[in-house]
C-alpha cells in the first residue's frame, strides 16, 4: 500500500502498492494530561525491525501534532517533519521511540481523532484519526498492546482493555490484545453508568457498562439487554466468547458515524443507543438492537482478526453486517429484515452501482479512505457472504467460520485469506466468485422461458453495465434461489438452487403436467437486477400465493410499479386491480402485520425514477410525486373501511413493548392512519397524537397530520413538549422537510437552519434538516434548482468544519445524469461551485471530482 511517505500532493493510494510496515510494534505507552486547548500526549513505543519486509525510511504518520520532544532510546532527536508525518534514522535493532506531543481537542471540529462533545473528551480514530493523536504508523496492519494513563480532574477516565488502577486525578487501562491504532479510544467526562453483568458459557462474569451524560440514565435499559442479547447469541451461533474483563459503551452527542467497535470501549452516536418509550420509535428500538449488535460482533469479525489495508474493508464490515443481519432475523421477523434490508440495498447501493461513484467491493484505489465507507462496501459485502453461505451450505459456512477464527486469530487479513478458508473446507474454487469483490456494478439477469411437453426451461442471460474505469465485466456466479407453482398455487417445485456461472445458461425442469409459474431469485438470493416479462396477472397469482415472502412481497411491489408508472408515463388512472391485490393482502390475518405494512407501502420516488431511466424515460420528479399522491388517494378512497378495521383490530392495550410482535401491529395501524388522514381530515391523528403515550405513536399521528398539512398546532405542541431533548428535536426538523410540498421543501429546510436549534457543527442535526430534503425527490429537485443551490451552500459551509459529513452529504448529488438537461446543467453548477471553494478537504474535492466525471 502506498502509505508511508505519502504527502498531501501525492493522493491516490493503489492496492497492487501495498508493502508491509518495517518494523514490528512491541508495545505502546500513552499518557495523555487532558485540557481543551493544550492536550500533552507522551508515546513510548518499542519498534523492532522486520528483516522480511522491503527497506524503506522509518515514517509515522501524525497530522496537526505540535512536537515538543522526541528521542531514540533516552537520546534526543530532531525528526524531519511534513503535514503527513514525519522521518527519522533508527538503529537497525529494537530501539524505544518516545514524543511528547500537544493537541487542541475542542477546535477539533471534524470529529476525528481526540475531540470534545459538550465537555466531554472523546475519539475517533477509524480510519486515519489516530495520526491526530500521536506520531504513529496508522495502519491497520500494524497490531500492538496498548497500555494507556489518562490524568484529568474529570470523574470517568476510560480507555481500551481492563482497568489497571482508577484512583482521583488517573486511571491506566491495559489492552492484552494486539490492536491497530484505529481502534484505539478513550473518554473522558462527567458521566453516569448503567452497570450489569454477563456470565460467558465458560463461566467467566463480565462486567457490563453503557455510559450516557447526567439525565439520560432513563434511556440505557434497552441498550444493556440488547448487549447481553448479542453477547448471548454470538456465543449460540458462531461460538465466539467475549475475551476482557470489562465491556464499556459511552454515549457522544457529536459523531460523525453510528457508532465505533473499539477494543473493549464502544463509542456509539447517542442515537445508535440511547431509547425509551417516550423518546424512541419503534425503528429506533430496533436500529439500536442492530448496531449494538454490530459493534458487538465486531469483537471478533472485525478486532481480533483485522483487515490487513483499507482496500479490505469490506472484509470486516460485510461480514459484520451479515452477522448482524442474522441477529435482527433471529430476533424479530427473518422475512421482513429480509425485505427491509432489500430496499434498503436498492435505494442506496443500487443507486450507488448505477452513477458515478460505483466502486468494487474492495475498491483498487482511493485517494480518502472515510469516503469508501459506502452501501458497497456494507451492504453490498454482506450481501456476498449471504451469496457464499447459500453456495455452500449452512453446515459448511459453520466449519469455514471456525477455521477462520482458529487460523486467522490475531491477524490482519484480506479477502484472500477469507475465501481461502472456504476453498480448504469445501473444496470449492471459488476464482469465480471472487470477481464480486473486484467488479462494481449490479449484474442484470435476463430470464426467458419455453414449455414443450411437460418440460418447463429457464434461460438466464447475466451482463453487468460498464462503470467508472471498468468497462467490460466477466460473468460471475449468481446463485438464483427458483420454485415452482402450479395453476393451483401449490408448489410443483419446491425452492432450489441454481448456480448461474455463464454469460448465457440454461436449465430444465421436466415431468411438469401443466406449464409453472415460476417464483425467481426467492429470498433476494443474489443482488442482481432481475428482468423477465411478466403481466400483471402473474403478480397478483404470486401476491396471492407465492410460499417465498420475498417473493410475495416483490410481486406487489411489481405491480405498484406498473400501476405508477402508467399514471406517470400515459396520466392512467390508478389501477383498480392492484388496489383490490393490496385489499386482499392487507385483510389476510394469516400473514405477519409488519408484512402487510411493507405491502401497503408505495415503491420510494427515487426507486420510480431509477426505473424510468433504466427504460430510457427521463423521470420528472413532481410527476413521481403527484402520482404517488393520487394513488394514495386512491389506495384511501378505496380501502377505507378495511383500513379503519386494520386501525381498530391491531392496536396493542397496555404498557409500550419495544418487542417483534407489538413492533408489528403498530407498523399495521400507522400504515392505515397516514391513508385514514386522507378520508378523516387528520381526526384520528389528532386523538392519537393527544393520547400517545410512546414516541412511536406520537411521530406517527405527527406524520399523518403533516401528510394533509394539518400539524400546526401539533409541531408547536411537539417541539414545546421536547425541546430539551435532542435527539427528539433531530425527528421533529426531519420530519417538516420529509412532509413539505416539493415547492416548499428548500423553503422549509432554509428556514430550519436559521432555526436557534439548529448547529451544523452537529453531525445529526445537520442530516435530520439536509439528509430529508436530499431524500425528498420531488423538493430537492425542484426545477428551478432551489434544492440544489440551498444544498451546495450548507456545504460549502461546513466543509471546513466537518470534511467527512460533507463529502459523504454530496452524495445527494450522485443520481444526476438520469435527469433532464436543465437539471444537469444546474447540479453542474452546483457541484462546481463546491469544488471552487478555497482549501476544500481532500474528502469532499475527491467526492465532488467523482461525481462530475462518472
Amino acid at each position: 500500500m502506498k502509505d508511508a511517505g505519502a504527502t498531501p500532493t501525492d493522493r491516490t493510494v493503489h492496492l497492487k502498492d501495498y508493502t508491509p510496515f518495517g518494523w514490528k510494534v512491541d508495545s505502546v505507552d500513552l499518557t495523555f494530561v487532558l485540557a481543551p486547548h493544550a492536550t500533552r500526549v507522551k508515546s513510548r513505543i518499542r519498534f523492532t525491525p522486520t528483516p522480511e519486509a522491503p527497506a524503506q525510511d522509518f515514517f509515522l504518520h501524525g497530522e496537526d501534532l505540535s512536537l515538543i520532544s522526541a528521542a531514540i532510546d533516552g537520546t534526543p532527536i530532531l525528526p524531519e517533519q511534513t503535514g503527513a508525518g514525519l522521518t527519522c534514522p533508527v538503529p537497525d535493532r529494537p530501539f524505544l521511540w518516545e514524543a511528547e506531543v500537544e493537541i487542541a481537542p475542542a477546535r477539533n471540529t471534524a470529529l476525528e481523532g481526540l475531540y470534545m462533545s459538550n465537555g466531554m473528551y472523546c475519539t475517533q480514530c477509524e480510519a486515519e484519526g489516530f495520526r491526530k493523536i500521536t506520531f504513529y504508523p496508522d495502519r491497520p496492519d500494524v497490531m500492538s498492546i496498548f497500555t494507556v494513563r489518562i490524568d484529568s480532574d474529570l470523574p470517568v477516565l476510560l480507555s481500551n482493555g481492563n482497568p489497571r488502577a482508577q484512583v482521583p486525578g488517573h486511571a491506566i487501562w491495559h489492552d492484552p490484545w494486539p490492536k491497530p491504532a484505529y481502534l484505539f479510544a478513550l473518554v473522558a467526562g462527567d458521566l453516569r453508568a448503567l452497570s450489569d453483568t454477563f456470565t460467558t458459557r465458560s463461566g467467566r462474569d463480565i462486567e457490563l457498562n453503557l455510559w450516557v451524560r447526567p439525565g439520560d440514565e432513563g434511556k440505557c435499559d434497552f441498550g444493556m439487554e440488547a448487549l447481553k442479547r448479542s453477547m448471548d447469541w454470538d456465543e449460540r451461533i458462531y461460538g465466539r466468547e467475549y475475551d476482557l474483563d470489562i465491556f464499556n459503551i459511552v454515549a457522544v452527542d457529536d459523531f460523525n458515524m453510528g457508532a465505533m467497535e473499539n477494543k473493549g470501549l464502544n463509542i456509539f452516536n447517542s442515537a445508535a443507543v440511547l431509547a425509551s418509550p417516550e423518546t424512541a420509535t419503534d425503528a429506533n428500538f430496533e436500529r439500536i438492537e442492530a448496531i449494538i449488535a454490530h459493534e458487538y460482533f465486531h469483537n471478533w469479525t472485525g478486532n481480533r482478526i483485522t483487515c490487513r489495508d483499507w482496500f479490505q474493508l469490506c472484509l470486516k464490515e460485510g461480514l459484520t453486517v451479515f452477522r448482524d443481519a442474522q441477529f435482527t432475523a433471529d430476533m424479530r421477523s427473518e422475512p421482513v429484515k429480509r425485505i427491509t434490508d432489500v430496499i434498503d440495498l436498492r435505494a442506496r447501493q443500487f443507486r450507488e452501482d448505477n452513477g458515478p461513484l460505483a466502486h468494487p467491493v474492495r475498491p483498487e484505489s482511493f485517494q480518502e479512505i472515510n469516503n469508501f465507507y459506502t452501501a458497497t462496501v456494507y451492504e453490498k459485502g454482506a450481501e456476498l457472504i449471504g451469496m457464499l453461505k447459500r453456495l455452500v451450505g449452512d453446515v459448511a459456512y459453520a466449519r469455514a467460520l471456525d477455521l477462520y477464527f482458529d487460523r486467522h486469530d490475531g491477524q490482519a487479513c484480506t479477502i484472500e485469506d477469507w475465501l481461502k478458508v472456504f476453498e480448504d473446507t469445501t473444496g470449492r474454487d471459488l476464482s469465480q466468485f471472487k470477481r464480486w469483490y473486484s467488479q462494481a456494478g449490479t449484474p442484470r439477469l435476463d430470464v426467458t422461458e419455453e414449455w414443450e411437453n411437460g418440460t418447463y426451461a429457464l434461460t438466464f442471460h447475466q451482463h453487468t453495465p460498464p462503470t467508472p474505469g471498468q468497462p467490460d465485466k466477466l460473468p460471475q456466479v449468481i446463485p438464483v434461489t427458483l420454485g415452482l407453482l402450479g395453476p393451483d398455487g401449490t408448489e410443483v417445485q419446491p425452492s432450489v438452487l441454481l448456480e448461474v456461472t455463464e454469460a448465457e445458461q440454461r436449465f430444465t425442469f421436466p415431468g411438469l403436467s401443466a406449464r409453472p409459474i415460476p417464483s425467481i431469485l426467492r429470498g433476494f438470493s443474489a443482488p442482481v437486477i432481475l428482468r423477465r416479462e411478466v403481466d400483471n396477472a402473474e403478480r397478483a397469482f404470486l401476491l396471492a400465493h407465492d410460499s417465498d415472502p420475498f417473493n410475495r412481497w416483490e410481486a406487489g411491489r411489481a405491480l405498484a410499479k406498473d400501476a405508477l408508472i402508467r399514471m406517470i408515463t400515459d396520466g392512467a388512472a390508478p389501477d383498480g386491480a392492484f388496489i383490490a391485490a393490496l385489499r386482499n393482502v392487507s385483510t389476510d390475518e394469516t400473514l405477519d402485520p409488519a408484512f402487510r405494512a411493507l405491502v401497503l407501502a408505495l415503491p420510494s420516488e427515487d426507486d420510480l425514477a431509477q426505473t424510468l431511466h433504466d427504460t430510457g424515460i427521463i423521470p420528472d420528479p413532481q410527476a413521481i410525486w403527484s402520482a404517488r399522491e393520487a394513488m394514495r388517494d386512491s389506495m384511501a378512497a378505496e380501502m377505507e373501511q378495511v383500513l379503519a378495521d386494520l386501525y381498530d383490530a391491531h392496536q396493542v392495550p397496555g404498557a409500550f413493548r419495544p418487542d417483534a410482535d407489538a413492533a408489528a401491529a403498530r407498523s399495521l395501524t400507522n400504515g392505515a392512519l397516514m391513508l385514514l388522514s386522507r378520508r378523516d381530515d387528520g381526526a384520528r391523528a389528532r386523538a392519537q397524537f393527544a393520547s400517545a403515550d410512546n414516541m412511536t405513536q406520537q411521530i406517527a399521528a405527527l406524520s399523518a397530520l403533516l401528510s394533509v398539512d394539518k400539524a400546526d398546532d401539533a409541531l408547536a405542541r411537539f417541539a414545546t413538549q421536547w425541546a430539551d431533548d435532542r435527539l427528539v428535536m433531530d425527528k421533529w426538523f426531519m420530519l417538516q422537510v420529509a412532509f413539505a410540498a416539493p415547492q416548499n421543501a428548500a423553503r422549509v429546510a432554509e428556514r430550519l437552519a436559521g432555526h436557534p436549534a439548529f448547529d451544523r457543527r452537529n453531525p445529526n442535526r445537520f442530516r435530520a434538516v439536509f439528509g430529508a430534503l436530499a431524500g425528498h425527490a420531488a423538493g430537492f429537485h425542484r426545477a428551478d434548482g432551489a434544492g440544489y443551490n440551498l444544498l451546495a451552500d450548507q456545504l460549502i459551509a461546513l466543509d471546513d468544519l466537518n470534511p467527512q459529513t460533507t463529502a459523504r452529504m454530496c452524495a445527494a448529488f450522485q443520481s444526476w445524469r438520469r435527469y433532464d438537461a436543465d437539471r444537469q446543467q444546474m447540479i453542474r453548477e452546483a457541484l462546481s461551485r463546491i469544488a471552487a471553494k478555497p482549501g476544500l478537504s481532500r474528502d469532499t474535492d475527491e467526492m465532488v471530482s467523482r461525481i462530475l466525471e462518472g
